[in-house]
C-alpha cells in the first residue's frame, strides 16, 4: 500500500505558476494521499476550489477536507438567498479505500502581531484498508515558532498514543443503532511539520536518542519512517526556497506507529516534482 504526503502550496509551483494537473500527476498511483495547504477561494491561485479540483482528478478515491482557517470574503444575494464566499485553508485526505470516520483537530497556537499566524490542525481519517483499519493523519505545524511547534507536538503525541483508548469521532454508537467505528493502534501521520532533523522539536516528537542504544521505538512516540529505513541522508530535503536561492530543508515527515514497523517497506522524497515549494514524501507498507 502506497501513501504520500504533499504540501501543495495552493497549487503554485517553484516556477510560481498554478497547475493542479502536475500536482495530480505527482500523486499518481497512491492509495492514500495526505495534502496540506489546500485552499478554496484564495486570490493567489485565482480563487480556485482545490478540493473539488482534486476530487475530480481522483474520482476513484474517497475524500475528506478540514479547514482550520475559514474566513468570510464577501457575500451576494442570489435567487432570494444570501450566498457567502469564504476563504478556506486546510488539510485533505484522499483514499482508494473507504473512509470510516473523520475528525478535524485544532492544534494550540499563540497570537503574533507582525507575521501571518494560521490556525493549524491535524485531519484524522480512519480508513478501511484491505489489511485492516488504519488511522491516517494529514498534519501541518506552525512555520515560525519552535515553542508553538513544541506545544502542537505535545497535543499530537497524546492524540496518536491515546486514541485507541479514547475512541475516534464517535463512541457509544450502539445507542443510535450503529456499530462503533474502530480506533486502531496502527497509524500513519503525514505532513509538513516545519522542523528539522534532530532539532529540539524533532527530539520531542520522536524521542531523544540514547548514546548507546540509539532511538528505541516506544509506544509514546511515533517513528520517523525515513530515518528508520536509513533513507535520510545529510543532504535530504523536502522544501526548496523561492527564486532558486539554493536553500533546502527537510521539513516533511512520515510518522508511523511502532506497531506498523514490521510492515514499513520503503520511504522516499520525490524531488523531481515541481508543483509546489515542498516535495511529495512517499511511504510504502507491505
Amino acid at each position: 500500500m502506497k501513501l504520500v504526503s504533499y504540501n501543495i502550496q495552493y497549487g503554485i509551483g517553484l516556477d510560481q505558476k498554478y497547475d493542479l494537473d502536475r500536482i495530480a500527476a505527482s500523486l499518481a498511483g497512491a492509495d492514500i494521499i495526505a495534502l496540506q495547504e489546500v485552499t478554496r477561494n484564495f486570490a493567489r491561485n485565482g480563487y480556485a476550489d482545490l478540493v473539488a479540483g482534486l476530487e475530480a482528478r481522483f474520482p476513484e478515491h474517497f475524500s475528506c477536507f478540514h479547514a482550520p482557517v475559514d474566513l468570510l470574503l464577501n457575500m451576494e444575494r442570489r435567487e432570494g438567498r444570501v450566498v457567502a464566499h469564504r476563504l478556506q485553508f486546510g488539510n485533505m485526505i484522499l483514499s482508494r479505500h473507504p473512509i470510516l470516520s473523520v475528525r478535524g483537530l485544532l492544534l494550540p497556537r499563540s497570537r503574533t502581531y507582525d507575521r501571518l499566524n494560521l490556525q493549524r490542525s491535524a485531519l484524522e481519517a480512519v480508513i478501511a484498508t484491505p489489511e485492516g483499519p488504519l488511522r491516517v493523519y494529514s498534519v501541518h505545524l506552525d512555520h515560525i515558532s519552535p515553542e508553538e511547534r513544541l506545544g502542537q507536538i505535545a497535543v499530537l503525541q497524546r492524540l496518536l498514543a491515546d486514541t485507541p483508548q479514547e475512541g475516534v469521532a464517535v463512541t457509544g454508537a450502539d445507542e443510535f443503532g450503529m456499530g462503533d467505528t474502530p480506533a486502531p493502534e496502527d497509524y500513519v501521520a503525514l505532513g509538513d511539520f516545519n522542523l528539522q532533523p534532530e532539532s529540539p522539536e524533532y527530539q520531542a516528537l520522536f524521542g531523544r536518542p540514547d548514546p548507546f542504544y540509539g532511538r528505541v521505538p516506544r509506544r509514546t512516540h511515533p517513528v520517523d519512517a525515513l530515518a528508520h529505513l536509513k533513507k535520510r541522508a545529510a543532504g535530504s530535503y523536502s522544501w526548496e526556497g523561492p527564486g532558486g536561492a539554493g536553500e533546502r530543508l527537510l521539513l516533511d515527515y512520515a510518522l508511523v506507529s511502532p506497531s506498523l514497523l514490521p510492515r514499513l517497506a520503503d520511504a522516499r522524497i520525490d524531488t523531481a516534482a515541481r508543483g509546489s515549494d515542498n516535495f511529495p514524501l512517499w511511504v510504502e507498507l507491505s
